[in-house]
């Protein structure tokens, strides 16, 4: 017996209402009985006398019988003038918890209720609270890994858009200024190519005497390249005449005209005003002046003739117009006014020249690393010195000198100053899109403060959320202590395990 007396009665807590009643320490309706107890207790709580720790057990979310317990003890001595000669309580304040009391417990309603709170506790009250800041903490990671992306989209998009500047040769601080000023300064820079070019004296010779020794090529080779070497970045005038033009008259470039044009915009006069029929022909109308007036000593004839006088010829001056133009002798205008390397036609003649200058020097030192054998040697015997005097390393640096050239004139900064040139609206494009990176960049940035107030707001609900897991772990603990030690006196104090109780 001293052995069974020692043996822990050990039971589950999800399984703890069902042992309970299968014993017979509770009914099967005690929630009938809970839900009387339940509306009785908010009727009582109506009134009640002021004392603190009464305030303090009524702060709690549930109110069971052992707060009841509690509450009749404290109304015991705030109701101690109510007793009457026999001991009994007056107040209908001890008469009505002393009522809730007994029935709790009877059929141990109160065991019962304690037992389902425990259950509902452990089972859905805390793994809910533990879901909702497991779900906080995820949130708050995801939220700064997020962060970090806008952060580095913001930090990626900016270092994109002053890389596309540095391509430009801006600084960004005023696009499309900054761009219009680079296109004024382009015929410099076009100017100081044009002088570059005179270093390919030698190179152009050197490709001159290849192709006539090995070809007997008798017409001329690269002829704007050699145009520009030794006049340098000239007038298209000068390069179809042959002239120094004493005068230039370059093009002007207008604005691009509006996209639409609506009637309002459009003045009609008094085109039609008061004319009830509009003639287009070419028949003279009377009353219309048409501005020509007869000049002194000219009258009209009778038969409405002219008198023109005297049919002595008068001198005609004549405009000489350069031969391939349409502009007088000396005068370099529209198209004819810009520079060689400004029109896209005769730049892209030398491009292609200065490439296939660049080819030919990248196939001339191909092979003559391979020219170790006589026979290689012997077709160069009566070749030009120009030819035979070249070595490997002079070759190298006349192809340097050639691609120094194009890749200034290929670059991605000259292409979009063409560009900028030949289209005004490009400015607008390109300020447009440059803009645009540096809008996603800000867009990124109020994007990752939303996200950082999003993530603040989720590590203010886990702070609340933990002291509710404290207060529920500590709520456990006393239901499972008070549980463990009432069913423990019904079994000869026993020690009475309840199992699985966690928060």
């Amino acid at each position: 017996m001293e052995n069974i007396q020692n043996l822990p009665i050990d039971i589950h807590t999800s399984k703890l209402l069902d042992w309970l009643v299968d014993r017979r320490h509770c009914t099967l309706k005690w929630q009938n009985a809970v839900k009387c107890i339940r509306e009785k207790i908010n009727a009582a709580l109506q009134d009640m006398p002021e004392n603190e720790e009464i305030k303090q057990l009524l702060m709690g979310s549930y109110i069971h019988y052992f707060h009841c317990l509690r509450i009749v003890d404290i109304l015991k001595g705030t109701e101690v003038s109510s007793k009457n000669i026999f001991g009994k309580y007056s107040s209908q304040r001890m008469k009505d918890w002393q009522e809730i009391v007994s029935l709790y417990e009877k059929d141990n309603a109160y065991l019962a209720e304690l037992a389902s709170l425990l259950s509902r506790s452990v089972s859905y009250e805390g793994p809910a609270l533990r879901k909702q800041v497991a779900k906080a903490q995820q949130l708050q990671q995801e939220l700064s890994r997020r962060e970090l992306e806008c952060q580095s989209g913001a930090a990626d998009m900016r270092e994109r858009y002053h890389a596309a500047c540095k391509q430009y040769g801006i600084t960004g601080e005023n696009v499309a200024r900054e761009l219009q000023a680079l296109v004024k300064d382009l015929p410099t820079v076009l100017e100081e190519t044009g002088k570059q070019a005179a270093c390919l004296e030698e190179t152009i010779k050197f490709y001159t005497a290849f192709t006539k020794f090995v070809c007997d090529w008798s017409k001329p080779v690269l002829p704007m390249l050699s145009f520009i070497q030794q006049k340098g970045n000239t007038t298209i005038y000068q390069w179809k005449t042959g002239i120094v033009p004493t005068v230039i008259e370059r093009p002007v470039v207008e604005e691009a005209p509006p996209d639409t044009v609506t009637e309002e915009t459009i003045d009609w006069g008094d085109l039609c005003g008061g004319a009830e029929e509009v003639n287009i022909g070419t028949t003279v109308e009377e009353g219309v002046d048409w501005g020509i007036t007869l000049e002194s000593g000219k009258e009209e004839t009778d038969d409405g003739s002219i008198d023109w006088g005297e049919t002595e010829t008068a001198a005609v001056e004549i405009e000489v117009v350069a031969a391939g133009t349409d502009c007088p002798e000396g005068v370099a205008r529209g198209e004819d006014a810009l520079s060689l390397l400004e029109n896209p036609q005769t730049r892209s003649q030398f491009i292609d020249e200065l490439m296939e200058l660049e080819v030919f020097l990248c196939q001339r030192l191909s092979e003559m690393s391979e020219e170790g054998d006589m026979v290689a040697m012997s077709q160069f015997q009566l070749a030009p010195s120009v030819i035979q005097g070249q070595t490997c390393e002079h070759v190298q640096a006349m192809l340097a000198d050639v691609r120094h050239l194009l890749e200034e004139l290929t670059s991605l900064r000259m292409k979009h100053l063409f560009t900028i040139q030949a289209s005004p609206r490009y400015v607008e494009r390109v300020s447009d899109m440059l803009r645009q990176k540096l809008k996603q960049s800000e867009i990124l940035v109020l994007k990752r403060a939303s996200l950082a107030e999003q993530r603040q707001e989720a590590l203010e609900e886990q702070a609340k959320l933990e002291p509710r897991i404290d207060l529920l772990a500590a709520h456990i603990k006393e239901l499972k202590k008070l549980i463990e030690a009432d069913i423990s006196k019904r079994y000869n104090k026993r020690p009475v395990n309840l199992m699985g109780v966690h928060v």
